[in-house]
């Protein structure tokens, strides 16, 4: 499998035109492109490009409602919830989330909880989001069941990203994750490559090991069972049961807060369901901002600069990859590999428009 690679500016301009002819307006396709696109900046392959041909087939399917009315269910002055009407997850994503940044100023916190919505991108986008207005920014969203409980062999959960941002210096914090060990993207981006996974990441629909990614889509999709296993593995001794405890806790944050679907139902009889949750926390709350900030950032520094592992020569610090990779793509060019370009040609040939190399 090989790969190919593009300008951030000629990736950007295919999305806009395709977003736009799938029906969106001028300034959504831009966002939903920008959401997309950072996922590869940051080097986060399975967020990125590829999912262009995902939504690409929940557009067509009906799945996804294209310029829907979101709709405001439920406020108070600290919280809200939003009833996304199958919208594409990164705009109703943007709508909660600078909800909560305003409630954020005018109250100290805001929360914001979204249901019958979508796929929203990279969660760490919308925490960020607050961190640009100088506040702690959380958000969780739950997905399509793809992870297993310990001791379990049918999948009950999504891949339930949390991502957490804070201003910080050298480098503002972003912590991204799933509570799986790893997304059903990342599953797909190994299918393309024709690579085996991993020992420890996915099981099969006896609840055993496997490393075959095509078995585990083709029995997920399926629903044969079998899946991704939580953080820390399929074994409670590894600390699975914590990871599976976090991907519960999302769904409790997104699926049961918003009065919406959880992920065993999510993206199940022709409707989405996708459910999130967007929080905004001015810290000021808590004292003098500028001092905060100066303690994290001093913590962080010392953090990076503790003892190192022998060969190793650095820590990082949740987000500073994802910076290095920003400048690097937009320097050398975003890398596509041959499926994700096969899939990308598809949806060109049905608009009937070109990829700019």
């Amino acid at each position: 499998m090989s790969y190919k690679s593009y300008r951030y500016e000629g990736l950007k301009k295919l999305c806009n035109t395709v977003f736009e002819k799938f029906g969106f307006n001028k300034e959504d396709s831009e966002y939903i492109t920008d959401v997309l696109l950072l996922a590869d900046l940051f080097g986060i392959e399975s967020h990125g490009i590829q999912r262009l041909s995902l939504y690409y087939k929940l557009i067509k399917s009906g799945m996804v409602e294209i310029n829907s009315e979101i709709k405001i269910i439920k406020e108070t002055p600290i919280s809200a919830v939003i009833d996304a009407r199958q919208s594409i997850g990164q705009i109703a994503g943007r709508k909660a989330m600078n909800m909560a940044i305003e409630k954020a100023k005018n109250v100290g916190i805001g929360i914001v909880v979204v249901n019958n919505s979508n796929h929203y991108g990279i969660a760490g986008y919308y925490a960020r989001m607050a961190e640009k207005e100088g506040l702690l920014g959380i958000s969780m969203t739950n997905s399509g069941a793809i992870t297993v409980p310990t001791f379990g062999k049918e999948a009950m959960m999504g891949s339930n990203p949390i991502a957490i941002s804070m201003p910080a210096s050298p480098y503002p914090f972003l912590m991204d994750m799933s509570t799986s060990i790893i997304t059903m993207g990342k599953v797909e981006v190994y299918n393309k490559k024709n690579q085996e996974l991993p020992i420890g990441w996915t099981i099969n629909s006896a609840g055993e090991d496997t490393s075959n990614a095509k078995e585990v889509l083709y029995n997920l999709s399926n629903k044969k069972g079998g899946g991704i296993v939580p953080l820390g593995g399929s074994k409670e001794i590894t600390g699975g049961h914590k990871g599976y405890g976090f991907a519960l806790t999302v769904e409790l944050f997104t699926g049961i807060l918003s009065g919406g679907l959880t992920g065993n139902y999510v993206h199940t009889q022709d409707i989405s369901g996708t459910c999130h949750s967007f929080i905004a926390i001015d810290y000021g709350i808590f004292g003098d901002k500028k001092a905060i900030e100066k303690n994290f950032s001093e913590y962080l520094n010392e953090i990076r600069a503790s003892e190192k592992a022998e060969g190793k020569q650095r820590i990082y610090i949740h987000g500073e990859k994802e910076i290095e990779s920003y400048e690097d793509k937009i320097r050398n060019g975003i890398p596509v590999n041959d499926n994700t370009l096969k899939e990308i040609d598809e949806i060109c040939k049905y608009f009937d428009i070109k990829l700019e190399p």
